[in-house]
């Protein structure tokens, strides 16, 4: 009786440390990637684009042109974020920031077209840069605190 009785407590404690060893890798692995890390990745993503051409009205998916909407669809989109086709729809996700809180990873919108209007969406890329796409630079960074981006801003949004 001794013996098997040993043999039993052995496996049901070789079985136990089996079942919480795999329950704890699936608690890793199911653990979401943070903020911060989801936006290092996006801005990282949009960086691999850089100088891909800007074309008004690019379609969604394309990465041989884009405008400014099809670009931040895209680059949110390969991590999960799902955003609408245009700048002025985006505007209305994820929740307001005051541009003296901005975070890597943050919406930011501008007016391009009509004065007061979102017509132009990029990525903050920290640092005061906003990764971006317009004219003829194409997938660009510019320093949102030039004359013409600081005289065109209109709101943040966080999404992540």
């Amino acid at each position: 009786m001794n013996f098997k009785h040993t043999l039993v407590r052995k496996v049901l404690t070789v079985s136990l440390s089996a079942v919480i060893g795999f329950t704890g890798l699936a608690l890793v692995q199911a653990q979401p990637a943070s903020a911060a890390t989801k936006a290092d990745n996006i801005v990282k993503l949009g960086k691999r684009y850089l100088g891909v051409k800007y074309r008004f009205g690019a379609p969604s998916g394309s990465t041989s042109s884009f405008d400014c909407s099809s670009f931040t669809q895209y680059i949110y989109g390969k991590y999960g974020i799902k955003l609408p086709r245009v700048s002025s729809s985006q505007a209305k996700r994820g929740y307001k920031v005051a541009k003296a809180n901005l975070k890597k990873g943050d919406l930011v919108f501008f007016s391009v077209r009509t004065p007061g209007k979102v017509s132009h969406v990029g990525v903050y890329a920290g640092s005061g840069k906003v990764l971006h796409t317009y004219g003829a630079p194409g997938v660009t960074y510019s320093n949102m605190n030039n004359s013409y981006w600081k005289s065109h801003y209109i709101t943040a949004r966080r999404v992540l």
